[in-house]
């Protein structure tokens, strides 16, 4: 058994803790950005194959206590890398710091890439290339204020990149991200979903991938734990091809989207349709303050707006109340969450959210609201 640590948007740590569960991990430990687990080689795999939400998985592979930059150098030096991966393989050092008295994490990434290579040269007179842009394997540092854990990263590209989004919009947000608010609005495969804001899809692909049972990475992506010496092809293979067979076929599924922008429209268009899943889902153009409800019922889901500027907060201000006022002429019977940052939302539309979620797009603090529309007020 090994350790692991996999990172996630702040405030789907408990989401993500489910999906490590589910993959038969153990000793699960909840902390702020991830989830610390132990589990085995095909449980990792799991992981990385079948988590909606998580966006790396990293290999505990080092520990120790600190003072200064010599004591993580010779930590890292100790650590047995070329065990871990051949010398051939490009490599890339990232760092990240929480509390610590050292004054630069330039200076220990440097120390630590130094230390990975002089292991490879005093064991096999080799040492691998670094590569940043693209490379072939990741070390990962985190330090608190007096210890120093290093990481082999087991996902390579982050995991919310599934291959399916390659036309975007402005500003769309992480597919780990949307899937995490899916899961928090109660959604359920079967119940009708509608994102009126559509932008280039990524709320319906993700549901679209919910609704047909596609596990987030078996879309042909790449994952680190390939390049590592311990790689069990044939393990690796089998978890692939259930997860395949597992598949339901594409077909309507009463998801709905539309957007005002009919650039946006066409983006989605064109992601469901690389991705062959466009017949699941039924898009059109339209201004959410007319469009009337696909369904009697159902959910509704949106990332509104961001106000970047002051002319766009006065916009917005202005749009709020007009956007309440539709939500209850048009969805009555529906649940409504309304992912924003703008924490004047729900005073602005003189609704009383019956749910409101802290979430983290990026570094921005938000909230996903939750209304139950009824017909007329909704004191």
């Amino acid at each position: 058994m090994e350790k692991f640590f996999a990172t996630c948007p702040r405030g789907l740590e408990p989401l993500l803790s489910d999906d490590i569960a589910a993959a038969g991990a153990t000793d699960r430990e909840v902390v702020s950005g991830g989830v610390h687990f132990t589990a085995d080689w095909p449980g990792c795999y799991r992981v990385n194959l079948h988590s909606r939400i998580a966006t790396r998985v990293l290999w505990r592979v080092a520990h120790g206590r600190y003072a200064k930059e010599d004591d993580i150098y010779r930590l890292a030096l100790d650590t047995p890398w070329p065990t871990r991966f051949a010398a051939e393989r490009s490599l890339r050092v990232d760092v990240v710091a929480v509390r610590s008295p050292l004054k630069s994490l330039e200076f220990i990434t440097l120390r630590i890439k130094d230390a990975v290579c002089d292991r490879f040269r005093a064991d096999q007179g080799v040492r691998p290339n670094v590569d940043t842009r693209d490379p072939e394997v990741r070390v990962h540092g985190f330090l608190t204020a007096d210890t120093c854990t290093l990481y082999l990263d087991t996902s390579g590209a982050p995991l919310y990149q599934r291959g399916l989004r390659q036309k975007t919009v402005e500003a769309p947000l992480k597919e780990n991200l949307a899937a995490g608010i899916l899961r928090l609005s109660g959604w359920r495969p079967g119940t009708p979903l509608f994102d009126p804001m559509c932008g280039s899809g990524t709320f319906l692909s993700e549901a679209v991938q919910m609704a047909l049972d596609i596990a987030p990475g078996a879309g042909g992506r790449g994952f680190g734990f390939q390049r590592l010496r311990n790689f069990q092809l044939e393990t690796w293979k089998e978890l692939l091809d259930a997860a395949q067979e597992a598949e339901k076929p594409a077909q309507p599924a009463q998801i709905w989207g539309s957007d005002l922008s009919p650039v946006a429209v066409r983006a989605t268009l064109a992601n469901l349709d690389r991705a062959g899943l466009l017949s699941v889902v039924a898009l059109r153009s339209g201004d959410l303050l007319e469009i009337d409800a696909p369904a009697p019922t159902g959910v509704l889901i949106a990332n509104l707006p961001y106000g970047e500027r002051l002319s766009d907060l006065d916009e917005l201000a202005a749009f709020y109340p007009r956007l309440g006022s539709a939500l209850k002429r048009k969805f009555a019977g529906w649940n409504c969450h309304l992912f924003t940052s703008d924490l004047r939302l729900p005073k602005l539309m003189r609704l009383s959210p019956g749910k409101k979620t802290l979430l983290f797009n990026g570094a921005i603090e938000c909230r996903l609201f939750g209304f139950a529309m009824v017909a007329g007020s909704n004191r």
